[in-house]
């Protein structure tokens, strides 16, 4: 996993369980053929990628 990303995620949403919820739900949908929303490296895991969309903005969830 990278920090960077998951940094920048966690400057995204608040609460690091709703990081973790997200994130680890994203990667899922994109390990079963779901489109990436950002530019993906090579060899970068579902879980970087979901950070990453988190952190760009991709991603919008409502916090309560």
């Amino acid at each position: 996993m990278n920090d960077e990303y998951l940094a920048l995620a966690c400057e995204k949403l608040t609460d690091p369980l709703v990081v973790v919820n997200v994130a680890s739900k994203r990667a899922r949908e994109l390990a079963r053929g779901s489109s990436s929303m950002v530019v993906v490296k090579p060899n970068q895991s579902y879980l970087d990628t979901a950070l990453l969309e988190i952190a760009k903005g991709k991603i919008v969830v409502e916090e309560s």
